[in-house]
């Protein structure tokens, strides 16, 4: 279901969102729950002429259907919109383009110039649509003038940003967004601090499951835009930050450096057993980390969905991956973490890689291959043959606590 019961917010004069609160069962780019929804953002601007910055998803609940009568309740018709800003051409921000297209015939399109092949290659459109420059000046009228930046790999090939020069408003389209539905607010200075909590833990699970492959490009993108005087950050996704958009570009910097730094001085231990052995020398694992005292996250898989295994692994420094050989192999719900952890470029972390086997082992070569050119720092592995003995979980209670030693010099960013 969408809510349809937010209607346009001014966010300076002349400036409005316009956009949906998504809480669909489906699951965000097919893979990632959001249980808690996710704000589909769009922003109109009105000069002497008015440009739409990104759009909605097609249909779902009255998606579109509330596009509209937002931007009739600011006194805007579609037949008035000149011009259709596409930061990105992912469908979450285009999927109404066909359906906006025919009430606003005249609107001329502008993406970047990788964007304009996207434009065609998802809805068939070539007339009208245009590509804009690095760095390009469009002037709307009546003080407002928008200008595009090129920021691409954030986290698609083509994607762009748009500033509006005279109130200082950066539209980043997926860049600085977070998961989350609105809870009849829109800004950061609106929201409760056990709000602000819950936020920052959605930004993190949005940053490590959407954007963290493209951490160089993130932080590239940071430094480009870095002269902009920027008043107010309003994404596409997640919260509009106009008291301190500072701290959202001070998240996304510090998400960035975990991928090719040390992350925080905490560990993930990510888990799973068919028939419990395993389960018993991951305890003996903790009793070694609990003895220095540093923060433990744990997740077992297949039980914890890989959207929050990610969150929270690509934080740590830390992991422990303890899991059983399966079939000679990896236990494939394991795999299939590892496999996303390699995709997304989970580097530079303090692993120990723990587990049991039964008529043979075979799940430590695989993982070797899986983590390859990763540059993990393995501290084992420990692996044993059925039941472990008294000897086996001495030994995984020291690793623990080596692990934690390794950990604990490192220094927090937060």
């Amino acid at each position: 279901m969408v809510g349809l019961n937010m209607g346009a917010q001014e966010i300076v004069p002349g400036i409005h969102w316009t956009g949906v609160n998504d809480y669909t069962n489906d699951l965000f780019e097919g893979i990632w729950p959001i249980p808690h929804g996710v704000s589909i953002n769009s922003y109109v601007v009105k000069g002497d002429k008015i440009a739409l910055i990104d759009l909605v998803k097609a249909g779902g609940g009255g998606s579109s259907e509330n596009l509209i009568d937002q931007l009739g309740s600011i006194g805007i018709k579609m037949k008035d919109i000149d011009y259709l800003v596409i930061n990105h051409l992912e469908p979450d921000h285009t999927g109404f383009l066909n359906h906006i297209r025919e009430l606003c015939p005249n609107a001329e399109i502008l993406s970047s110039e990788k964007g304009v092949p996207l434009v065609e290659a998802f809805y068939g459109m070539k007339e009208g649509v245009r590509a804009v420059k690095d760095g390009e000046k469009l002037d709307l009228g009546n003080g407002k003038q928008l200008a595009f930046y090129y920021a691409p790999n954030v986290h698609w090939p083509e994607t762009m940003v748009t500033y509006e020069e005279s109130s200082g408003v950066l539209f980043p389209c997926d860049a600085f967004g977070s998961f989350g539905a609105f809870k009849g607010y829109i800004f950061d200075d609106q929201i409760t601090p056990e709000d602000h909590e819950f936020f920052e833990r959605e930004t993190l699970r949005y940053y490590a499951n959407i954007v963290a492959t493209f951490s160089n490009s993130v932080i590239k993108a940071i430094e480009k835009l870095g002269a902009l005087d920027i008043k107010v950050i309003a994404p596409s996704h997640g919260l509009i930050w106009r008291e301190n958009p500072g701290e959202i570009i001070k998240r996304y910097q510090r998400y960035a450096s975990y991928m090719s730094e040390e992350a925080e001085p905490e560990i993930t231990v990510i888990w799973g057993t068919m028939y419990g052995n395993t389960e018993t020398i991951m305890r003996a694992v903790l009793r070694g980390i609990a003895q220095e005292g540093i923060p433990v996250k744990i997740h077992k898989v297949p039980e914890t969905d890989a959207s929050w295994v990610l969150a929270s692994a690509w934080q740590s420094a830390g992991l422990v991956i303890a899991m059983p050989t399966y079939e000679y192999n990896i236990f494939p719900p394991m795999d299939y973490i590892l496999n996303l952890m390699k995709l997304k470029h989970y580097w530079h972390k303090k692993v120990l890689r723990i587990g049991s086997f039964g008529w043979v082992g075979g799940a430590q070569k695989h993982f070797n291959n899986r983590i390859e050119r990763m540059n993990w720092e393995c501290i084992g592995p420990l692996e044993y043959q059925g039941a472990p003995t008294a000897e086996d979980l001495a030994l995984a209670e020291k690793k623990g606590r080596e692990l934690a030693m390794a950990v604990k010099k490192i220094p927090s960013k937060r």
